[in-house]
């Protein structure tokens, strides 16, 4: 996730989202645009996830392909889904950060989106992946990964057995020994 993200890149990322996605709301796309027209406004905008924990000012926004909400505004303890109010608190306090979470089908991930994507500086910390947390996740990963592949060199090796194919053998004895000394 990237800590500091240009106008440009934010441009980009909602003209390249308004042209690939349909939201549930036409009036999500008015803000969208209306993001696109104010540098001012955009600059102050964060595309992160999990919005609900930003008090300061949030929205949540989803395309017809996902089954999300269609629309949410956030505001200190208040919260409601009449965008035509946001889009007015929008103007009126174009000074303050808005958090934009947008719900789309996005797997895998797309550049455009990586590009954007903050973290969330409102998220509770009990919440927040911690460095353990994710060297564990990657290892588990690396182990999994390692192991679906020693499983699949030794399908491999049966195979070439039952098909009495030497050759194939050897190459691939030899690949699981590179393997195993991983």
């Amino acid at each position: 996730m990237t800590a500091s993200v240009s106008i440009d890149e934010k441009r980009n990322f909602v003209q390249w989202f308004l042209r690939n996605h349909q939201l549930k709301r036409r009036e999500c796309v008015w803000i969208l645009n209306y993001l696109l027209s104010d540098e001012a406004i955009l600059e102050r905008v964060h595309f992160t996830e999990e919005v609900h924990h930003c008090r300061p000012r949030a929205m949540v926004m989803s395309t017809v392909d996902t089954p999300g909400i269609p629309f949410r505004f956030y505001k200190g303890n208040i919260m409601t889904s009449d965008a035509e109010k946001s889009f007015h608190d929008l103007r009126i306090h174009h000074e303050e950060d808005l958090y934009i979470q947008l719900n789309f089908n996005n797997i895998p991930p797309s550049q455009e989106y990586l590009a954007v994507l903050e973290e969330n500086p409102h998220m509770p910390q009990s919440l927040q992946v911690n460095e353990h947390d994710r060297m564990v996740a990657e290892q588990l990963v690396h182990e999994s990964l390692h192991y679906f592949q020693e499983e699949k060199i030794l399908r491999d090796i049966d195979e070439a057995l039952d098909k009495g194919d030497k050759e194939q053998f050897v190459a691939l004895s030899k690949l699981l020994q590179q393997v195993r000394n991983t």
